[in-house]
């Protein structure tokens, strides 16, 4: 189910008794969760009509009751559910018995002046149990499963419009790059830079660059960025800022080796004739790295390469074992760099 197909359900205001949403995915679960709410519940009668209640603390039969019971003063009242692990075939540490036959005895003839939301932060559910089967045929489900590229970017861009602000596909892409692909950190991150932009501002891949702290393996990108254009000074800034960061120089020589061994590999697989797109999942990397390691694979040859992973390796084996100092090491490798660019 897609953020559209599940905003248009809503807006049609024919709401389901029943709610099953399910996976892996917190903030889609966190989110769907707050738009029935929101949605639902009537301003200045929502505190009477919504109740939470924890699965490993309290019997289902308590929620039912409450379900049962009709809204004060609104049209519906609404019962979460939380942590209904008896849909699971997992083992509960809690000593809570629960009458499933109450529950599908509900199910099967639900109030029709309340929702009950069954927040079930599991990737799986038990399908041989009844009770699942009965509430799977009974409710609206949202399966809130790992999402895929094309949902995260649109998860993206709806964060960008309901900020009323706009959002490049290239500053999609480069927030990713960024930040990873947790949905609830990248939508936080599109609220701080919308705020900066302003209401019916654009976000721009500058905006990214300019507000987005960068994680280490960024960092790292950007380094051999640097390299390949033989901004070697530049390179040994970012080196510098690491170190003064207390970031281990052996590990920062493990991440060289890394992107260098993704450029090498994108190489090859371009002449094998793969598309980025196949790269990307052939490798399990985000496609926007495999753009830019395709990029600039093409200012080293495929010897040259190699013979970089067979330095970084020398480099590590010297400062694993003291021959070394570890700093110098790293600079070193940087500045031989520059120089066989140079060379070239």
């Amino acid at each position: 189910m897609s953020i559209k197909e599940l905003a248009q359900h809503l807006k049609n205001q024919s709401y389901s008794s029943l709610y099953l949403l399910y996976g892996k995915e917190k903030y889609i679960l966190n989110y769907t969760r707050n738009m029935i709410l929101n949605s639902a519940l009537e301003e200045g009668t929502a505190d009477f009509n919504r109740s939470t209640y924890d699965m490993e603390e309290l019997p289902i039969e308590t929620a039912i009751e409450d379900a049962e019971t009709l809204p004060f003063m609104g049209e519906y009242r609404i019962v979460v559910i939380e942590n209904p692990y008896f849909l699971t075939g997992a083992k509960s540490k809690s000593k809570v018995e629960h009458s499933l036959s109450r529950l599908e005895s509900y199910l099967k003839n639900p109030s029709t002046q309340s929702i009950i939301i069954f927040d079930a932060p599991y990737e799986k559910l038990d399908e041989r149990k009844k009770v699942v089967k009965l509430l799977k045929k009974q409710a609206y489900v949202v399966h809130a499963e790992k999402i895929n590229e094309k949902m995260l970017k649109d998860w993206i861009q709806h964060a960008a419009q309901q900020e009323n602000v706009q959002i490049s596909n290239d500053a999609i892409e480069r927030l990713i790059q960024l930040q990873g692909e947790e949905l609830g950190l990248l939508i936080n991150e599109v609220k701080k830079m919308a705020v900066y932009v302003g209401e019916g501002g654009q976000i721009e891949t500058l905006t990214v660059d300019e507000l987005i702290s960068r994680s280490l393996e960024s960092n790292v990108f950007t380094l051999v960025e640097h390299v390949v254009h033989r901004r070697i000074d530049q390179a040994i800034r970012i080196v510098y800022d690491l170190l003064k960061q207390n970031e281990e120089p052996i590990k920062l020589m493990a991440l060289l080796a890394r992107q260098f061994r993704i450029i090498l590999q994108t190489k090859q697989l371009t002449a094998q004739g793969f598309t980025e797109k196949k790269m990307a999942s052939a490798l399990s990397l985000h496609p926007y790295a495999v753009k830019v390691a395709s990029r600039q694979s093409k200012a080293f040859s495929e010897s040259e390469l190699k013979n970089l992973l067979i330095q970084s390796a020398d480099a590590d084996f010297k400062m694993k074992t003291g021959q070394i100092d570890k700093k110098l090491a790293l600079e070193l490798f940087i500045t031989d760099l520059g120089n066989e660019k140079q060379s070239m």
